[in-house]
């Protein structure tokens, strides 16, 4: 980071929004004491909004006197609060005497532009001088410097162009080798070779600096602004956007002309040359870091920034009369450069069938026209065979000198887009691998804009998350996030947002999160109707690339959406068993939802809630085993009845007494009828490939005939009626050596039952914990000793735990760096 033939100038310059009070004013003071060099070179834009009124003066049709008086006026009266809160009277008043002298400038001369909006630069350094001067103390000399004097500058038609021999001559007369002080300099102004008052343009006080740090030779330069430095996207879109350390001055330049709006590339060309560091900085921050622009920076990022371009629009040329014809190319952009149309970004296949290229949606008609104009005759003979354009899309730019000779950045890229769902239009990458540029929907801009951003861990790779059932599964789900989300975020910059919870009664919405610490408040005080719809649409925002809703219900109401949310490109995790067990025409829906949307669904929690059940199958068969049965206990509640039971007490008083533990559910009868076990073996069995559906099980229910309907309490009068049929069995069973279960048991060739057993005492599922659940897999590799997984298949802990497991592994399929 060498400057050539460094001076010891130091420039800093402050734009308008630096300067829109007195307060700021004295801030500004504030920095430079606090940045002390013997030689300061202060470059100042006009006061905050004053250029933009000066530019009105100049309206078509001209504006009337009054209004033209009015507006001055409003200058003036600005301008004097200014001065009288920062200066004496003596300089106050001089200052308003030169401001009027001015004003009466500019009536006489209203419609010479380049000299009336100019102005504004003028008065700022007048005030800042005599604020110096008189009413602040810094050490040295200052000088007030008007950059029309120094900088001469040409017409061109890409902007002004400084003529720096002249301007080097002005200098040089102006300010000698060994002057020291502080130089305070107008910006954005300059004069022609004729002497005529001329101006640098849109963000010219940025160029300015740039063009005195390159005639003081400076050691750096500084632009103050009202952002900590440059982003790596724009903060509206990514709010968790983060401050770039240090860019090179092409990767500066790439992402100012891909849409990054705190510096100008045209600014940075002097600085450029002789190699001078430009820091941008926060005016209302000083001590924050702020950005360094340089030749060569050090930076351990490979990507330093993603950058859009909006109101796109693509135009393609297609023919296989292109193939291996010289000069095609040469003949398409000489029109469009002869009708004045940008041409942003070019795309062409090896094969040279079709070319395609990315202009302003403003100047499409114009380019389909010229186009079809030129090739008027290929498109007669057929040579071509359509000239059209899609509109409404945006250019997504990833910019990093780190890039190049990286392998994995590209794919990184496309992996980030395809989880998020975003269709590609077009690419182009130049062989310098310092930018990759993708055309994609407009709609989807922002999508892919967040997606890709997190997925270069340049911010927290956010999942918007929505919680449906936030009861007693819910609930625990919510606190085990809440107290894994500051160790996500600080670790694997994860960021798991809850930013909706939906019961039958009530609905909480929030764009940042819900609270962990207040959300049971929050909840309960919310005034929101419960709605699905509205609630998934708010959850699923388009423009966020990570949507996932957690279905904690039992409902088959809510589940019947699922298809619908899958297609829609929305992640779903679920304990809710109702989905996976419904008739296999829904059950292929699902499966082909989730492919067309690019979506995951995942339901490990639905038969053994924590347990590794779905995903021990399935690695089973990925890896290529072949499943000949699985069987197991697959219910918490039926393994605690019939571990409990030993013939001491009625099994109809263990059942209540269940109850009242909390181990059933509210209606044990949903425990007993073994449809529970049932919809678990039609999940399994559909991940062994089985065309299985619910009535297809043969289910043994533990409801005794005529009590299926009639209140609990009723259920619970007449179930001792039955307690001597089971006891019989159980009777039988001991007689044998052996203990009655409840067992759910499928075999490859489809075969599914579920009901009581006997089994050896010596047997696996004869000596588990209370409420275990325990599945044993026979396979080919698994024949002699089968692969049993044993543990918790019940409760809010486990089953939150299973799906907080899901949305992690989600994460993970989703790019987190887990």
């Amino acid at each position: 980071m060498t400057v050539s033939n460094p001076s010891g100038w130091l420039v800093h310059k402050f734009g308008g929004s630096s300067l829109a009070d007195a307060s700021c004013f004295r801030r500004v003071a504030a920095i430079l004491k606090s940045h002390p060099a013997e030689k300061l070179a202060v470059v100042l834009s006009a006061c905050k909004g004053v250029t933009d009124s000066l530019f009105a003066l100049n309206a078509e049709p001209q504006l009337p006197d009054s209004e033209i008086s009015a507006a001055l006026l409003s200058l003036r009266d600005r301008h004097v609060t200014l001065a009288t809160e920062l200066l004496n009277s003596t300089a106050a008043e001089e200052f308003i005497f030169d401001f009027d002298q001015d004003c009466t400038v500019i009536r006489k001369h209203l419609r010479e532009v380049d000299l009336v909006v100019g102005y504004g630069e003028i008065w700022s350094t007048r005030l800042f001088f005599k604020y110096l001067t008189t009413s602040y103390s810094l050490s040295g000399e200052c000088y007030w410097l008007d950059a029309r004097e120094v900088i001469v500058v040409e017409s061109g038609p890409l902007g002004p162009i400084v003529q720096w021999n002249e301007s080097r001559k002005n200098i040089a007369s102006l300010v000698t080798k060994n002057l020291s002080g502080i130089l305070v300099i107008t910006g954005f102004i300059a004069s022609t070779i004729k002497g005529i008052p001329a101006t640098l343009g849109r963000d010219g006080s940025d160029f300015s600096a740039s063009i005195f740090g390159s005639l003081l030779e400076a050691n750096e330069i500084n632009i103050w602004t009202d952002v900590d430095g440059i982003l790596s996207a724009d903060p509206r879109i990514v709010p968790n956007a983060q401050v770039i350390d240090s860019l090179s001055y092409n990767e500066a330049m790439e992402l100012a002309y891909f849409g990054a709006k705190v510096i100008h590339p045209q600014t940075m060309a002097p600085a450029i040359h002789r190699e001078i560091p430009i820091w941008i900085r926060n005016t209302f921050a000083p001590d924050r870091g702020g950005t360094l622009i340089c030749a060569r920076p050090k930076s351990a990022l490979a990507v330093k920034g993603i950058s859009t371009i909006e109101n796109i629009a693509l135009v393609n040329i297609e023919g296989a009369g292109m193939i291996g014809v010289p000069g095609t190319a040469h003949r398409l952009f000489g029109v469009l450069r002869e009708a004045g149309i940008s041409v942003v970004l070019i795309s062409q296949g090896s094969s040279e069938h079709s070319i395609c290229f990315a202009v302003p949606l403003s100047q499409v008609d114009l380019a389909l026209q010229v186009a079809r104009v030129a090739f008027k005759r290929e498109l007669t003979e057929g040579q071509i065979q359509a000239i059209d354009a899609d509109r409404d899309l945006s250019i997504l730019a990833v910019v990093g000198d780190g890039m190049a000779g990286i392998p994995g950045i590209a794919a990184k890229l496309f992996n980030a887009l395809s989880a998020a769902s975003v269709n590609v239009r077009a690419i182009a990458q130049g062989a310098s691998e310092r930018n990759i540029s993708v055309v994609v929907p407009a709609k989807s801009a922002t999508r892919a804009l967040r997606a890709v951003h997190a997925s270069f861990y340049l911010s927290a790779h956010t999942l918007s998350v929505g919680i449906i059932g936030p009861g007693t599964v819910g609930r625990v789900l919510i606190d085990q996030i809440a107290s894994q989300s500051s160790r996500l975020r600080r670790d694997f910059k994860l960021d798991l947002r809850v930013r909706g919870l939906l019961s039958s009664k009530r609905m909480l919405l929030s764009e940042d999160g819900v609270s962990f610490n207040s959300w049971k408040e929050d909840f309960l005080s919310s005034e929101l109707v419960p709605d699905l719809k509205s609630f998934v649409n708010y959850v699923g925002a388009d423009y966020l690339p990570n949507r996932v809703i957690i279905d904690c219900t039992a409902s088959s109401e809510v589940a019947k959406n699922y298809a619908h949310w899958l297609a829609a490109g929305i992640h779903i995790i679920t304990p809710n068993k109702k989905a996976n067990s419904a008739p296999m025409a829904s059950y292929r829906e699902l499966q082909i939802a989730r492919r067309a949307g690019s979506s995951h669904y995942l339901y490990e929690a639905t038969v053994g809630a924590g347990l590794p059940i779905v995903q021990t199958l399935r690695d089973l068969r990925e890896t290529g085993d072949e499943i000949t049965s699985i069987e197991g206990i697959f219910s918490g509640t039926l393994a605690y009845l019939f571990n409990i039971y030993d013939g001491s007490k009625n099994f109809s008083d263990i059942v209540l007494d269940a109850k009242q533990r909390g181990y059933t559910e509210p209606d044990p009868r949903d425990d007993l009828s073994g449809i529970d076990v049932a919809r678990k073996l039609v999940i399994l069995g559909r991940e062994m490939g089985l065309v299985l559906e619910l009535a297809d099980v043969n289910v043994e229910s533990l409801v005794p005939s005529g009590l299926n309907e009639g209140s609990i309490d009723e259920f619970f009068i007449r179930l001792p009626n039955y307690d001597a049929d089971m006891r019989t069995r159980f009777e039988n069973a001991r007689a044998h050596g052996k203990v009655l279960r409840y067992v759910g048991r499928l075999t490859a060739e489809g075969s599914a039952t579920v009901g009581i057993v006997e089994l050896e005492a010596t047997h696996s599922f004869s000596n588990i914990a209370l409420t275990d659940n325990v599945v044993r897999f026979a396979t080919r590799r698994y024949s002699n000793n089968p692969m049993i997984v044993q543990g918790p298949g019940a409760g809010p802990e486990v089953t939150a735990g299973g799906i907080f497991a899901d949305l992690l592994r989600l994460s993970a399929y989703l790019g987190a760096r887990l």
